[in-house]
């Protein structure tokens, strides 16, 4: 398919801004460049209650938002936020959490993970299977159900969403219903055919993704762990069914769905979609495209359907 015309119209606004490229600017500026993009997506929408907590984890503690609906026994979707790695927190993705938290009626718990370069691998991974630990035990208390645990994220927080069903299976738990990944970044590969085709023009680049890579994993020799790169695991057996969300125009169009691909081979059920004419990070942005509201839709039946 052609692009959106509103993914043309969003493109031509961003470079109407002049905007420097994200490698190109310190890693403070392309923190807040996200925050302000971030503060324009809508208003957000209602949940019951909304709770901030710190818990602890080794080396550091790590902050939580929960996102509860009205209701008990609710299934809990472990999110984490994209940004390469790098850039995001609570706030960029505020609205797409409450709007999940709404859409499936599950309890959200969104993951501050700690961000590199002042983190780096296997800081995310490893807070991220902390926070997934950590609702295991404690969901209840906030109208959850411990045998109802899904992990989902987008791009860098789909990588952390696809690498946290391995850490659990790989020590001994917890349990997970489901696993949702939203674009996700599933391997250090930068030259798929959809890394090539978009690697300029398209939002995100493959030079901003270099940069992303360098920053949260500065050791070549170790981007093929399958804790960075689950694409490299030895096997997906055994993985909780999965939902794949993928692109059309988006470098990580073809990493997604290879991964979408091994986990069938893999004897995972597996439901791949991919979602024409839109760019990477298209989920978050329910006023521009209605493609969105479609991908929220589709991801609370998958959640509704696991979760029973």
């Amino acid at each position: 398919m052609p692009l959106d015309p509103r993914a043309r119209q969003f493109l031509d606004s961003l470079a109407a801004l002049g905007l420097p490229p994200l490698h190109e600017v310190s890693v403070a500026q392309a923190r807040r460049q996200m925050d302000e993009a971030s503060a324009g997506l809508g208003r957000p929408a209602p949940v019951a209650q909304v709770t901030d907590r710190d818990i602890e984890a080794i080396p550091n503690s790590i902050r939580l938002r929960i996102y509860q609906p009205e209701g008990q026994n609710l299934p809990v979707v472990i999110y984490y936020h994209g940004g390469g790695w790098v850039l995001g927190g609570l706030l960029t993705h505020d609205g797409y959490c409450r709007a999940l938290a709404q859409a499936a009626q599950a309890v959200v718990i969104s993951v501050d993970y700690h961000l590199a370069p002042e983190h780096p691998f296997p800081a995310a991974a490893e807070d991220a299977y902390a926070a997934l630990r950590w609702a295991a035990e404690h969901c209840t208390s906030y109208g959850g159900h411990p045998g109802k645990l899904v992990v989902a994220g987008d791009s860098a927080g789909g990588n952390l969403a696809a690498v946290t069903p391995l850490m659990a299976r790989d020590r001994n738990g917890p349990s997970l219903a489901c696993q949702v990944l939203l674009y996700p970044i599933t391997d250090c590969d930068l030259e798929t055919p959809s890394y090539q085709e978009f690697a300029t023009g398209y939002y995100l680049t493959r030079d901003s993704m270099r940069w992303f890579w360098d920053q949260y994993c500065p050791r070549a020799e170790d981007r093929t762990h399958p804790y960075l790169s689950p694409m490299r695991a030895e096997s997906l057996a055994g993985l909780p069914p999965a939902l794949v969300i993928t692109a059309e125009f988006d470098p990580l169009r073809d990493e997604g769905e290879a991964y979408a691909e091994r986990l069938r081979e893999a004897g995972v059920e597996t439901t791949l979609s991919r979602y024409d004419g839109v760019l990477h990070g298209f989920t978050r942005q329910f006023r521009l495209f209605p493609q969105a509201a479609k991908a929220l839709e589709e991801t609370a039946r998958f959640l509704k359907q696991h979760c029973h």
